[in-house]
């Protein structure tokens, strides 16, 4: 039996903190994300923060939202916290959404429940309890599954807000 996942299916996971849940990323691409979201919480200026690279995400930062001439000149200093998206919970997205497309859906069935949030849209919540069970079944349909906590919650921007304390 074929199935239409591709068999070099890399994962990373871990417990993501704002949800009580476990996440799921791509391994192929989180570090990369995980960088850019690193590299904009680093700006010091308005300037540097909007000069921020993305290739996996959008910039919040961006001229787009934060205009010069409406207080957001180059030479201001930057606080991610004051980013609109940031702030709001948008940017970046909930890690616990990719499981939707990252999981094969009997799994998200068997493991996950849908959550509904009121700004976010829905998250597919998968109990820590489950762990073992689901990376089990994911390794044995071909994945490669690593576990990286600190990982999946910056993804999720779960240490965003606290970076000013």
């Amino acid at each position: 039996m074929t199935t239409h996942h591709p068999n070099s299916r890399r994962l990373v996971y871990g417990y993501a903190t704002m949800h009580d849940c476990l996440a799921f990323a791509d391994a192929g691409t989180a570090t990369e994300e995980a960088a850019e979201i690193r590299a904009l919480a680093a700006a010091r200026t308005w300037g540097e923060a909007r000069q921020v690279r993305m290739t996996h995400l959008w910039n919040p930062a961006g001229p787009e939202y934060h205009e010069p001439e409406d207080g957001y000149a180059d030479d201001k200093a930057f606080d991610i916290t004051e980013v609109g998206a940031v702030g709001d919970g948008t940017w970046p997205r909930m890690a616990a959404v990719r499981a939707f497309t990252l999981l094969p859906k009997d799994l998200q069935e068997r493991y996950g429940k849908r959550e509904l949030t009121l700004h976010d849209g829905d998250y597919l919540e998968i109990a820590l309890a489950s762990e073992g069970e689901l990376v089990a079944e994911l390794r044995r349909r071909g994945y490669e599954v690593s576990r990286d906590d600190e990982l999946i919650n910056l993804l999720d921007g779960f240490s965003l807000g606290s970076q000013a304390s």
